[in-house]
């Protein structure tokens, strides 16, 4: 069976694709996630790849916002990030204050996950989750 691009995103009531309604669904998320990790706003928009703080509260007022594919591959990796840490520390301060605290693993080199996903390059969040599924076996 092929798939083309217009099959995969399908319109929903009001003319929002699927793509709207899981960035809106993804940023209340995340904006929960940034509350846990006590995240600041400039925190947040380096996580989101977002240039412009208008911007980012202008998506957060909308119900389904048109996110670009960037925000939403990174929105996927935090909220993984964020689901395995829950796993692997069933203790939820502790899941949460595991991005804080140095770490000496090899993708860490001393710093804590969070220094590593401040980077700003959607990489490093890649590396993160995949750390963090090893880890989960």
């Amino acid at each position: 069976m092929t798939l083309s691009a217009s099959s995969t995103v399908r319109p929903l009531k009001g003319g929002a694709s699927e793509y709207g309604a899981a960035g809106g669904a993804g940023l209340r998320a995340f904006a929960n996630i940034a509350e846990r990790w006590g995240l600041s706003v400039a925190d947040q928009l380096r996580l989101l790849g977002i240039p412009s703080r208008s911007t980012f509260f202008k998506w957060r007022r909308e119900r389904e916002p048109r996110l670009p594919q960037d925000t939403l591959e990174r929105l996927s990796y935090l909220l993984g990030i964020y689901k395995a840490l829950q796993i692997l520390l069933p203790d939820p301060q502790a899941a949460d204050e595991w991005v804080r605290k140095p770490n000496s693993a090899p993708p860490f080199g001393g710093r804590s996950a969070l220094e590593r996903m401040l980077s700003g390059q959607v990489a490093d969040l890649y590396i993160v989750r995949q750390y963090l599924d090893a880890q989960r076996g």
